[in-house]
């Protein structure tokens, strides 16, 4: 069973910067895609950011384009997601989630395409 933990975010004032992490438990194997997730208060779930496990191959909203990056430390299990130039509509609680043997060209931003997810941490901008 696939188990992931995001930590890092918070509270942070426009133009700010804050990078959220994912740790995979066990170890996700290659072919896989880790997405960033993000749900606003009354809005519907959005795709963010995702990478292959491989790391050779990452994706972009063209909300964050630019301003977020997703990057992979395998030998941490850990996806991160740096984000930068902040606005106040990137408040929201931002998810990771995984999609195990699915390449991210074929994943794209369709939600049940990611069968594990994670809890959730808080990210609001002011």
């Amino acid at each position: 069973h696939v188990q992931l933990v995001e930590s890092g975010g918070g509270s942070v004032q426009a133009g700010g910067s804050l990078r959220l992490s994912c740790t995979t438990s066990p170890r996700t194997y290659s072919n896989n895609c880790i997405g960033w997730f993000r749900q606003a208060p009354d809005k519907q779930r959005e795709g963010v950011a995702r990478i292959t496990s491989a790391g050779d191959s990452s994706y972009y909203s063209t909300s964050v384009k630019g301003r977020f990056t997703i990057s992979q430390d395998n030998a941490k299990n850990t996806v991160y997601l740096q984000m930068s130039s902040l606005k106040p509509e990137d408040t929201a609680t931002y998810y990771c989630a995984a999609a195990i043997g699915v390449h991210c060209i074929l994943t794209t931003w369709y939600i049940p395409s990611y069968k594990h997810w994670g809890q959730g941490t808080q990210v609001t901008v002011s």
